[in-house]
């Protein structure tokens, strides 16, 4: 602190329009990494604290205010990998969804043509049930069952056991259930646009919806890209820190490091 600008909290809130609360709110959650403290208590931050109040700022348009925090809180802890490690996830959850949409957009098309989309063995033999269907989608048991009450899948039933079986034309209507849903439809506004689409094989609507969220997908990962690289500038920063100074300015009695110690010399 001694050799870099010496930062009030209201300081700090200028600098990203937030309250004076909510950057002492950042410090207590770990996105901001520990201030210190004048002898009257007051909070003194510094530009390590900017420069992290920033990052987070940076991650939180691409993986959203609970995944940014716990990137941050991680990575104050002293986990470097741990907190890339969230990184990936998030990464790998957004892939998820892209394949998915991926898929809505083969059932659109095999409907237009007349074809059948593709399916496993067991969904053309025997159907997939409840449980198997929710992994497909990445869903809850509970959203399939919502979406059956509300009319918009009638799937089979055993004989005997009176399991659902879901299959391929379910399958179908599940993943464009789903892309309207993470388009914000609400499940009454779903109903017609499946009707014409079993009806006509196509729907204006629908293809607009996968578009839009296709778009909204690609907005995303750019987002994830720049908070990326603003959080790459942030370790590197704070490990040349820790090199230069030989101590670590995000430790804290109050926190422990549970990651390789990167942060921590």
């Amino acid at each position: 602190m001694n050799h870099e600008s010496r930062l009030r909290p209201v300081d700090l809130a200028r600098l990203s329009g937030l309250s004076t609360q909510q950057i002492r709110n950042y410090e207590d959650a770990g996105v901001l990494p520990p201030a210190a403290r004048t002898e009257s208590g007051y909070r003194v931050f510094g530009d390590v604290h900017r420069r992290a109040l920033l990052t987070y700022r940076a991650l939180q348009p691409g993986y959203g205010p609970l995944a940014a925090t716990a990137v941050m809180r991680t990575l104050h802890d002293g986990d470097v990998p741990g907190a890339l490690a969230l990184v990936d996830a998030a990464h790998a959850g957004l892939h998820e969804q892209r394949t998915a949409l991926r898929a809505t957009r083969e059932a659109l098309e095999a409907l237009a043509t007349g074809r059948t989309p593709a399916t496993t063995p067991r969904t053309a033999d025997l159907g997939l049930r409840i449980g198997e269907l929710a992994a497909l989608l990445g869903v809850r048991t509970s959203a399939l069952r919502v979406w059956e009450a509300a009319g918009l899948l009638t799937p089979a039933r055993e004989r005997g056991t009176r399991y659902r079986q879901f299959g391929p034309d379910d399958i179908r209507d599940a993943r464009l259930i789903q892309t309207l849903r993470r388009s914000h439809y609400p499940l009454d506004q779903i109903r017609p646009v499946l009707e014409e689409l079993r009806q006509q094989g196509s729907t204006e609507e629908l293809r607009a919806a996968v578009v839009a969220r296709g778009e909204a997908l690609a907005g995303r990962t750019r987002a994830m890209l720049a908070g990326a690289g603003r959080l790459a500038e942030y370790i590197e920063y704070v490990e040349q820190r820790v090199t230069a100074c030989g101590t670590t300015p995000v430790s804290s009695p109050g926190r422990t490091g549970r990651g390789s110690g990167t942060l921590r010399p």
